[in-house]
């Protein structure tokens, strides 16, 4: 039975990063990377300057899965709490007051430059990234299934922003970021829009129940022990660096742990492997370390990409990777 599942949930998740692609071309890691925090339940923080198809992937992600509905919230500093969840209205014909869902009831919800927003705003967010509903003049509303949050932020201005807090940045699943498509890419994606926006072709490959499949899939992917044990050992290593003032939490721990598992479902296998793990360091436990104000000015320096490089090689030093063939060690049923 759990070969059949497992089996579906493979077929499932090529069909839907496959249809992706279509759209956004070149980006195969980075929509991986999304659509497991999708199927882990998690959220994703997109760090990227404008153009480069944060909303086309949100879209995407919406449009491959029947039924499922996509929203936008574009955050400014005058946006209010009750823009993102809604509010209640009095209705003059009925003499009561109903409720006007917000564009956080979507089973995708762009958050676009999510750091413009005033930290009241982006606080409202929270209790719907933690426990999927919205809780408005007391009464407590569930938000769909699946629902994932994709907030955006440009990393090259800082002027009329607010820093997310530490509390909020621990919520997103993974901070990835596109980039720049390389010149074949590029080439592609202009031949592609000069009729029409490959969005409008685009057609659902999967439906809420291949999702819930996917997730299942999850959930039976076999973590060998010394790996297990060496993803606790990596993330505390993160709270010994003298660079770190706050490592990750055990939110950190958890998130690893259930982001490997969905990166090995969505590349076709049934366990684990250490570099499964190794490869989810940075998107994963990155965003969740405070660093102190002298690797602050470094990462300003060196940049982001250097600067989580060394981060992972010293945590590396002080947790090595198991010294073991995982292929040699895994039970028969989940290869």
């Amino acid at each position: 039975m759990a070969t059949q599942t497992h089996a579906e949930a493979h077929a499932v998740a090529f069909r839907l990063l496959d249809n992706i692609e279509t759209v956004v071309h070149g980006k195969r890691e980075q929509i991986t990377l999304v659509v497991a925090a999708l199927v882990c339940g998690g959220h994703v923080l997109l760090e990227d300057v404008p153009g480069t198809a944060k909303t086309v992937l949100a879209r995407a992600i919406a449009q491959s899965i029947e039924g499922a509905v996509s929203s936008r919230i574009q955050c400014t500093p005058d946006l209010q709490p009750t823009d993102v969840t809604g509010l209640s209205i009095f209705n003059q014909r009925e003499r009561d007051f109903e409720f006007r869902a917000g564009p956080v009831f979507a089973s995708v919800v762009l958050v676009d430059e999510i750091n413009r927003a005033m930290p009241k705003t982006q606080s409202a967010l929270l209790e719907a990234m933690a426990e999927q509903q919205v809780t408005v003049d007391g009464v407590t509303r569930p938000l769909p299934e699946p629902f994932l949050v994709m907030a955006t932020q440009n990393p090259i201005e800082y002027e009329g922003t607010f820093p997310l807090p530490e509390a909020q940045l621990d919520r997103f699943f993974v901070r990835t970021t596109l980039g720049y498509p390389d010149v074949e890419d590029e080439n592609r994606i202009v031949e592609e829009q000069l009729s029409s926006h490959p969005l409008t072709r685009l057609r659902p490959t999967v439906d809420v129940a291949d999702v819930a499949t996917m997730r299942a899939a999850v959930q039976e992917v076999f973590v060998h022990e010394a790996v297990a044990r060496w993803i606790v050992d990596l993330v505390r290593a993160t709270r010994g660096l003298e660079l770190v003032a706050i490592g990750s939490s055990v939110r950190g721990t958890l998130a690893l742990n259930r982001a490997a598992r969905a990166w090995a479902m969505l590349n076709g296998r049934r366990y684990v492997t250490p570099e499964d793990v190794e490869r989810l360091f940075v998107p994963v436990l990155m965003h969740r370390l405070l660093f102190r104000p002298s690797f602050l000015a470094e990462i300003r320096d060196r940049g982001w990409e250097a600067a989580s490089r060394d981060v992972q090689q010293r945590c590396l030093e002080q947790a090595p990777k198991p010294g073991f063939d995982i292929d040699l060690d895994v039970p028969a049923a989940a290869v």
